[in-house]
């Protein structure tokens, strides 16, 4: 009795895997998956650096700050981030 009741649950647990593969609309396939795969390419600190970067174009854009302008703004905008932020800041300018 024990093996045939450890089988049918097996089966039935396999039969309700596949169908939540297919036809449940909270799993869409791999759809999850693939999108916290996209996730994982960019870091938090890289994505952190990619928006200073995209700031340091507006203000440049916009404002038409000066070079000595943006990097006083920008020093001081990396001055208030905590320390933690700061060194990995500071490392991702190493690397990049």
């Amino acid at each position: 009795m024990i093996a045939h009741t450890t089988i049918v649950f097996t089966r039935y647990i396999m039969l309700s895997v596949e169908n939540r593969k297919s036809a449940d609309h909270r799993s869409i396939g791999r759809l999850c998956y693939l999108c916290c795969d996209e996730l994982e390419d960019i870091k938090f600190f890289e994505s952190i650096s990619l928006i200073l970067d995209l700031l340091k174009d507006a203000l440049t854009e916009k404002l038409s700050l000066t070079k000595k302008q943006l990097n006083e703004f920008m020093n001081y905008i990396i001055a208030s981030l905590p320390t933690v932020l700061k060194e990995k800041l500071a490392i991702l300018c190493c690397e990049s």
